[in-house]
Parts: C-alpha cells; sequence; structure tokens
C-alpha cells in the first residue's frame, strides 16, 4: 500500500471543517443505494474504511445529518453541508471517509461495490467484488484480508 501517500489531508467544500487519515484504509467501495444515490446526488457514494485510531477532525466541528438513524451517524460540515464521513454504531473500529473530500484521492479505487441491485443502469465502478446489498458481517472478514492482498499487490 506504498501508494497511498499518508498521511492524507482533506476539508469540506468551505474549508471550515479538515480531517486528516494517518492509518492505510482497511477496506474501500462504492455504495449504489438508494441513500447513498440521494446524499451524494450521484450514482453512488465513495468510501475509504479507515482505521478509527488512524482518523481525526483537526479543525471544526460537524454535525450529524442526512439519512441517518440509530446505527449510520453521516457527519457534515454545518455550514456548507459537504459530507465527509460516516460512522457505525456498534462498530465503533473504523470510519467511513469520503475520498472525494482528500486532498489527494488519486490512489483511490473501489474494492468492492454494495447495492447493486439498486445501481443506476450506466454505472460503472470496475470494483473488483460486487454484492446486491451489504455484505453479511460474516462475509466481512474475509473481504478485509482479500482487500489489504489487493492493495498491497498495488491494485489501488
Amino acid at each position: 500500500m506504498s501508494s497511498i501517500p499518508l498521511p492524507l489531508k482533506g476539508a469540506c467544500r468551505c474549508g471550515r471543517v479538515e480531517i486528516e487519515v494517518s492509518k492505510a484504509p482497511i477496506c474501500t467501495a462504492a455504495c449504489h443505494c438508494p441513500g447513498c444515490q440521494k446524499m451524494s446526488s450521484s450514482a453512488y457514494s465513495l468510501t475509504a474504511m479507515v482505521p478509527a485510531d488512524g482518523f481525526a477532525v483537526t479543525q471544526g466541528e460537524t454535525v450529524v445529518g442526512g439519512a441517518h438513524g440509530e446505527q449510520l451517524h453521516h457527519q457534515f460540515c454545518d455550514h456548507c453541508k459537504t459530507w465527509m464521513f460516516t460512522r457505525v454504531a456498534g462498530v465503533d473500529w473504523f470510519v467511513n471517509v469520503r475520498p472525494t473530500m482528500l486532498e489527494d484521492a488519486t490512489w483511490f479505487r473501489p474494492f468492492m461495490e454494495t447495492y447493486t441491485r439498486t445501481k443506476m443502469p450506466f454505472a460503472a465502478t470496475g470494483a473488483v467484488r460486487s454484492f446486491d446489498e451489504f455484505p453479511e458481517m460474516e462475509e466481512l472478514e474475509p473481504l478485509l484480508h482479500e482487500y489489504l492482498a489487493w492493495a498491497e499487490a498495488g491494485e489501488t
């Protein structure tokens, strides 16, 4: 994973909230679910799953917004409303960072794509693995190992 230039710094569109990623992602993905399509105003959202201890908001504060509930806590800049990252309740060991917030996202490529059953017909991500919905929790650990091998081979 030497192709990922750590630390990665980023910001929301207005620059009031800044973030830093100091550890390599444990997986990357594109999500085609209707919620992500609406929140990103696009065919899909992108995410880099970063270890929680390798992620920090270094300036400003975020607010919870978007399609949220008891489990999903989507974090936005309160001023420009940029969707920056997501925390999942009960899964505190990683943060889903929107890679487009980063100053350099040229290394990013989605390893997996989720919710392909609601994928727009023209949308192509180049992902290695595809799932009709989100993978089951028991599928996650092998997927993370597969991602690491893929990333170490320089595929990102």
